[in-house]
């Protein structure tokens, strides 16, 4: 299974691909991990794409489908993964595109969790998330048992420099922007599912996942 997950900040795109790494078995992808991993170890990519995340802006493309690129040919990827955060541009869009023709593979689905702006500020500045396992939380709507912490592991809960008021409001302009754009690529390609991100997590849940069973009959 080859997915993508399509979302603004804060629509839970992380919490969803939790949950579907552990009904499937395969990896998350998730761009702005892969860049944060990359800062910790010195990597001149994280401290580039850094640059970019701390002021609520998009990664240039160049960067973002080189270390996407590489991602995707590891071999944990070969028979499926769940991408989030990639694509966020038509060009993106393309160009995996071409990679998955490339390794003769194609897009199973294309989910798109949809939010009002109003809610997503709200949403977006009250995600917390593990320095251990980046298991991701809220203050509102998914706290931690035990305030600060993770549930899992007990790692010390944070808040990334981009979740900000300022810089999420500058994250879903651009947003608007450049992904709904994408969204309509997708549609014409009769892969593209939009779901209701306001219901109840466990709801966006069952709805992914009968999109998907529905898919596989």
């Amino acid at each position: 299974m080859y997915l993508v997950l399509l979302g603004p900040p804060g629509s839970g795109k992380g919490t969803q691909a939790q949950r579907l790494i552990q009904r499937f078995d395969i990896p998350h992808v998730s761009t702005g991990a892969v860049f944060r991993a990359a800062f910790d170890k010195g990597l001149a990519s994280g401290i580039e794409a850094k640059k970019y995340m701390d002021a609520g802006t998009l990664v240039p493309d160049e960067l973002v489908l080189d270390v996407t690129r590489e991602r995707l040919s590891q071999p944990d990827c070969s028979r499926g993964f769940i991408l989030d955060g990639f694509p966020r541009t038509l060009l993106q869009g393309e160009e995996l595109e071409m990679f998955m023709s490339d390794v003769g593979k194609k897009l199973t689905k294309v989910v798109h969790i949809v939010i009002p702006e109003a809610k997503l500020l709200e949403r977006a500045i009250g995600r917390r998330f593990c320095k251990v396992c980046g298991t991701t939380y809220h203050i509102t709507f998914k706290p931690p048992i035990r305030e600060g912490f993770c549930d899992k592991d007990g790692g010390e809960l944070f808040q990334r420099d981009d979740d900000t008021e300022e810089t999420v409001k500058r994250r879903i302009v651009e947003y608007r922007k450049l992904t709904w754009p994408l969204a309509e690529y997708y549609h014409m390609k009769r892969i593209y599912v939009p779901v209701d991100g306001l219901q109840s997590i466990s709801k966006v849940f069952a709805d992914i996942t009968t999109v998907l069973k529905m898919d596989s009959l």
